[in-house]
This record gives C-alpha cells, structure tokens and sequence, in this order.
C-alpha cells in the first residue's frame, strides 16, 4: 500500500465512521429528530455500523485501521512503524471531515436548539464526556475498553482466512458495538484518539449557537488512555501468542 492511498483511505473511511457515529448521537439527542430519545443501544449499534461502514470502504486502500490505537497496536505486533505517521494523520484529517458532515446533516436541528429555552450543550455529539468526572477513573476506563478493542483486533490475525474474506470487519463492528454495550457507561467509550480529537476540534472551530464547551480540560484522557491501551494490548499479544 503506498502513503498515498493509505492517506486517502483512512481519510475516506474515518470520515464514513464519524458521520455515522456523531450521526447517531445527533439523532438521538437533538429536539426535532426522528429518532429523539431512542436510547443508548440505538447509539451503540450507530457506531459499530459505522465501523462496517467505514472500514469496508477504507480496506482495499489502507486496510482500513480507522483508529490510532488500532495502528498502533499493529505496529507494536509487527515492529512496522515507517507508516504509522501516515495512517494516524488520515484519521485525524477524516475524523474532522466526518464532524462536519454530521453539523451539515443536522444543521437545521443544531439551529433549533439554540433557539430552545434552555440549549442543550452539544458536545457529546461530537466527542465523549465522562458521567463522573474522575480522571484516574476515568483514564482506567479507556486504558481497559481500548485493550478490550486491540488485543481481540490482534487475535482475529491468527485466523487463517478471516481477513481475507472480509469477515474480520464484520466481527470488528460487533466488538465495537459489545464494548459500548458493556464498558461505554463511564466514559462513553472513546477508544479512539482521531474519533475524539478530530470532532473536538471541528466542534470548537463551527458555528453551532450556544453550542457550550470543548472541555479541553478532558481531552486529553481520550487520546491517552487509548494510546496506552493499545501499547499494552500489543505488549500482551506478543508475550501470550
């Protein structure tokens, strides 16, 4: 896979992730959308069918990784770090692009609840926010759920033929979608620094009215915390298979 086509695919199939996954959060909180308050197992499902989505259109380009821990993961598994800096870039430029095709989307319903009473505070669309902020707590949360996503991504490679049908992705999705189920509660399950960062920022950079805080005082556990994940989950795969 050459730089260039490793670039373009993440960017491609990050942004697909994001606009599915801040899609789905925006539909269910927002006042005037269908799907208003249709619950937590609603936003984990919208997430996983964005990584089927986004990671079957990235794959014939880069391989579709859509997640810095993931790439990072892989290359503690195979020492192969000359292009680590290429993927990582493509998801952070695909994670903004994704944002701002959601706030497009949704345009007309961000507009109206600016315009409600109280505005509801809009960040959670587009990145996560922890229910009881508690750093160590907090940065455990990820560390653990990001592990729970990379060292089971690592295990799927031992199985002959799995990622050559494809299957393997089908099998990502619904990981991602148990890991929201199940560990998503406190944190809301980040488990991706470009899926946080690069909404985060898009966030803070669009015109939303009322839109309330970044917390950037927050952002960094979600960058971290997968980050550490990932290393400790390719540490693990090395020492046990």
């Amino acid at each position: 896979m050459s730089n260039g086509d490793i670039f373009v695919g993440e960017i491609i199939g990050t942004a697909i992730l994001i606009l599915f996954g801040a899609g789905v959060v925006a539909a269910v909180v927002l006042n005037y959308s269908k799907a208003k308050d249709s619950g937590w197992i609603v936003i984990t499902f919208g997430w996983g069918f964005g990584v089927l989505a986004g990671a079957y259109t990235a794959a014939p380009l880069s391989g579709g990784h859509l997640n810095p821990a993931v790439t990072i993961g892989i290359a503690i598994d195979t020492g192969e770090w000359d292009k680590v800096h290429v993927y990582i870039a493509g998801q952070m430029v695909g994670a903004f692009l994704g944002a701002i095709l959601c706030w497009l989307v949704y345009f007309a319903q961000f507009q109206a609840n600016a315009e409600e009473e109280i505005a509801q505070p809009t960040l959670g669309i587009f990145s996560t926010t922890p229910t009881i902020r508690n750093p160590v707590a907090n940065l455990v949360t990820e560390i653990i759920a990001t592990m729970a996503l990379v060292l089971p991504i690592l295990a799927f490679g031992l199985t002959k033929g799995l990622g050559e049908s494809g299957t393997a992705i089908l099998i990502v999705s619904f990981l991602v979608v148990g890991i929201g189920l199940s560990l998503g509660g406190p944190t809301g399950y980040a488990i991706n620094p470009a899926r946080d960062l690069g909404p985060r920022i898009a966030h803070a950079l669009l015109p939303i009215p009322n839109k309330g805080t970044s917390d950037w005082s927050y952002a960094w556990i979600p960058v971290v915390g997968p980050l550490i994940g990932a290393a400790l989950a390719g540490i693990v795969f090395n020492a046990a298979f």
